[in-house]
């Protein structure tokens, strides 16, 4: 059986995307010789937290990478995953991606892992601010900004290493792993847990198991297919968006 024919008979299908899927909206990920990393230091969580030197050098960072990611634009990779909950057969999209591209596209059930590098979250009160208005308040003088309502620290609303999961979020990521009949994974390398055991998951109840990704991964054995191909390319035909 193709590719086509399992998404076609799928009912239930987990979609799963990691940093492949935005890379071909002009986002650069964070491990390639030529990604974020390779750039700038890792701040991790804890340095974060503990260092004043550390968050302004972090929101430094912030400040260059902002606009790539503010102006990027959802591709046909994004919307043939808002074209399957169209459909009604999307039981739940979970990504690692910070970018926002699938809500943009039109995707509602989003499970963000990693958090969102759209808004900045206080440390303390939760309260929330768009990114922009972050922004602007770094710009404006602020290397290191503070939450208005408490005082607490302000941070991109993304899950930092040292940074622990969202409780919530993994716990939803489970239980739709745990009852799908298609696990549907794209664009990522499936090395970094716990989010990469969630396809072993969804495999070991049974479901089919799709891995789209340009390079090998650790899961490709257990995988019912593995595709190699532009996601923005194969995956509208998969699902049958360049047929609408």
């Amino acid at each position: 059986m193709d590719a086509i024919e399992l998404i076609a008979e799928a009912k239930k299908i987990v979609g799963f995307t990691g940093a492949g899927i935005s890379t071909e909206s002009g986002i650069p990920d964070f491990r390639s010789p030529n990604g974020i990393w390779a750039r700038n230091r890792m701040i991790q969580y804890g340095e974060f937290v503990s260092s004043r030197e550390a968050r302004i050098e972090y929101w430094r960072q912030k400040l260059e990478s902002w606009p790539e990611m503010r102006e990027a634009q959802p591709n046909a990779g994004h919307y043939a995953f808002a074209e399957l909950e169209r459909q009604g057969r999307l039981r739940a999209l979970i990504t690692q991606n910070i970018d926002g591209l699938h809500q943009r596209a039109g995707s509602r059930n989003v499970i963000e892992l990693h958090g969102t590098t759209v808004e900045a979250a206080c440390l303390n009160c939760q309260h929330r601010i768009s990114m922009d208005e972050a922004v602007r308040r770094v710009l404006a003088g602020d290397p290191a900004p503070e939450c208005e309502l408490c005082g607490g620290l302000l941070k991109p609303a993304t899950i930092s290493f040292g940074q622990s999961m969202p409780a919530r979020e993994m716990q939803l990521a489970s239980e739709a792993a745990g009852d799908c009949d298609l696990f549907l994974a794209v664009g990522s390398s499936l090395v970094v847990y716990p989010a990469a055991s969630l396809p072993e998951t969804a495999k070991y109840q049974g479901s089919k198991l799709i891995i789209i990704n340009r390079t090998a991964t650790p899961l490709d054995g257990m995988a019912d297919l593995v595709l190699r191909d532009e996601i923005g390319t194969i995956l509208p035909r998969l699902v049958g968006l360049d047929a609408c």
